[in-house]
């Protein structure tokens, strides 16, 4: 096989691809892997589908797996800063040079296809693919799957035989796309469960949890619904979070992970039952799940990305109420108020966070800033949004440098949150790295 390009131009073709290509069927998908040679489809594959949470739900998974010596591959999306970190092989995203060895096999295959007149793979179908042709060259134990929009039509649901799925939190988002209710949205995300399948849920939910329990028997899936009972959060601290889950087994077990957000708790949980079940014949070691939580790190959620300055990927509605309990309970006692950095894309709901934002929150100031994207929502549209929900002070700043710099000038002693977009997140953590670390 003979280069044509090099990791920097390969990486800059699969970011072009939305532009010319389009989302395909499931037969599409499989098609496009039958002539990889169908990697990964030997492999235990753990399928995680979910409003919010499911990223964190798999990377816990993963470490548990970890833990106990497992091999894994991990596919997530999106990415903070580099694409590669969308394809881990024990939690280590995939290097440029085997990113690029894969992309040149990958362009093989699709030259065919678009020579016989089948369509050019999707950016999230190409991403797939080649995730599963790493996955399958590192000799990977379990693959999990983190899906990328819904379930029942995402490009990772064309893997027909997965040893395990999930569910996480489900709540609006992607309305035009997955429906205008919850159960519409459920709906789509139980579009994963498998006949015969194991299925673990949150079931927070009361109407996300029907749908899903009623598709589950469908499918004659056992299915495992874990609720806010299942268990109790002990002590939540800016770096740390400490809580124990209810069951017979371990009740009285203190586990502990270096987060913050109260959300990650139903995360842990569903991840700590994904691995019950996956290890069920096998002598376990506790001990090292106890350390994996322990030591889990996932990016952009409530992450103290420099010190006073916390980032969270909350991007919809959900998301953020589950932002601001943390907050809230972080921020109980204190005197000043934290400052408040915002942005988002023009397809989420970004009114109504606005809007429960600036209701549930005592913010001393709200920043809102722009984007690199072009679903970009203008500054100056969002401070017009952030004016109509608050009397509190807002400040439009089009360059995100501005905003961290006036967010840091008038903080005094209080904290820095900045919120609404995954793609802020990453931006926030390139912008630091490049030097500005110290609020």
């Amino acid at each position: 096989m003979v280069r044509a390009v090099n990791y920097e131009q390969a990486a800059a073709y699969i970011e072009e691809l939305p532009k010319f290509t389009k989302k395909h069927s499931l037969d599409h998908t499989r098609e496009f892997l039958r002539r990889l040679g169908n990697p990964g489809e030997d492999r235990k594959i753990v399928h995680v589908a979910g409003t919010n949470g499911k990223g964190s739900v798999c990377a816990y998974i993963q470490e548990i797996l970890m833990a106990e010596g497992k091999r894994t591959g991990f596919f997530t999306s999106p990415h903070l800063i580099s694409v590669n970190e969308r394809i881990r092989v024990d939690n280590v995203p995939v290097e440029d040079e085997t990113f690029l060895d894969v992309f040149c096999q990958v362009m093989e295959v699709v030259g065919e296809m678009e020579r016989e007149g089948i369509s050019h793979p999707s950016y999230f179908e190409f991403l797939y693919g080649m995730g599963m042709k790493v996955f399958a060259a590192a000799d990977v134990e379990y693959i999990i799957l983190e899906t990328g929009l819904g379930g029942r039509l995402d490009a990772t649901n064309s893997a027909g035989n997965p040893c395990l799925t999930v569910i996480t939190s489900i709540s609006l988002d992607h309305t035009d796309i997955l429906g205008d209710t919850i159960e519409k949205i459920a709906a789509e995300k139980a579009g994963i469960i498998k006949t015969g399948v194991p299925l673990i849920f949150d079931g927070s939910c009361r109407s996300a949890a029907k749908v899903i329990r009623m598709k589950a028997e469908e499918m004659g899936a056992p299915c495992r619904e874990i609720s806010k009972n299942a268990y109790e959060i002990l002590e939540v601290g800016r770096k740390s979070i400490a809580f124990c889950r209810t069951n017979a087994y371990d009740k009285d077990v203190t586990w502990k992970m270096p987060v913050c957000g109260v959300y990650q708790v139903m995360n842990a949980v569903l991840a700590l039952e994904a691995a019950d079940y996956l290890l069920a014949d096998e002598g376990v070691h506790r001990d090292r799940w106890h350390e994996a939580l322990a030591a889990v790190k996932w990016q952009g959620r409530m992450e103290e990305a420099a010190p006073h300055v916390t980032i969270d990927g909350a991007h919809n509605p959900g998301a953020v109420e589950a932002f601001t309990e943390t907050v809230r309970i972080l921020e109980e006692g204190k005197e000043a108020r934290p400052v408040v950095i915002f942005s988002a894309v023009a397809d989420k709901s970004y009114e109504q966070m606005i809007s429960y934002l600036c209701q549930n929150l005592d913010a001393a100031v709200y920043i809102v800033t722009e984007i690199d994207d072009r679903r970009k929502v203008p500054a100056r549209e969002l401070g017009q949004v952030f004016v109509r929900y608050t009397d509190k002070r807002v400040i439009v700043k089009n360059e995100l440098r501005d905003a961290l710099d006036t967010a840091r000038d008038i903080r005094g002693e209080g904290e820095i949150y900045c919120l609404g977009s995954l793609y802020l997140a990453g931006m926030v953590k390139k912008l630091l790295a490049g030097g500005e670390e110290h609020a």
